[in-house]
């Protein structure tokens, strides 16, 4: 029996930091110099071309990694309230150095993720993504008009044509 209980404890013992280490989330990249309007530009026509196929009326913000305005474009028929909302989600996604969806599905689930909505110039809505380049967050794309998954499909094409060499 004591045979038994040290091999269990030494089990425990061994297999405790490989569970820990599994639960740690990745840090998240460093920042970066801010995305050039070139690639901005380049972004920005991705996430277009990607509504147009879809007939999706947005609005389209990409910032640099100080959160600043770099490049924007809003479709014919997009709703006014978009324009706010796309620039909040670029802004939110590269201050928080994450997509939109995070804080979206952590308000889904309540408790102590609620306390984010109380956070000025957090925009939790899906939609905005990091533009990562060479490892580093350059800015981010922030989209909105139609679902918010919808916005998430536009803003990944266009944080995809960013980081295309």
């Amino acid at each position: 029996m004591n045979r038994l209980t040290m091999a269990a404890v030494a089990a425990a013992f061994l297999l405790s930091p490989i569970a820990a280490v599994a639960q740690t989330p990745a840090a998240p990249p460093p920042y970066g110099v801010g995305i050039g309007f070139d690639a901005a530009k380049k972004a920005l026509a991705a996430a277009e071309a990607e509504a147009k196929k879809n007939n999706w009326p947005v609005a389209i913000a990409i910032v640099d990694s100080s959160a600043k305005l770099v490049a924007f474009s809003k479709m014919d028929n997009t709703q006014h309230a978009s324009v706010d909302i796309a620039i909040g989600k670029a802004v939110t996604s590269n201050n928080l150095k994450r997509p939109t969806k995070a804080l979206q599905d952590g308000i889904a689930q309540g408790g102590v993720n609620l306390r984010i909505l109380g956070q000025p110039g957090i925009t939790p809505l899906e939609g905005g993504v990091p533009i990562v380049v060479d490892g580093k967050i350059v800015g981010a794309i922030g989209v909105s008009g139609v679902l918010s998954n919808q916005d998430a499909e536009v803003a990944m094409a266009g944080a995809a044509a960013a980081a295309a060499k």
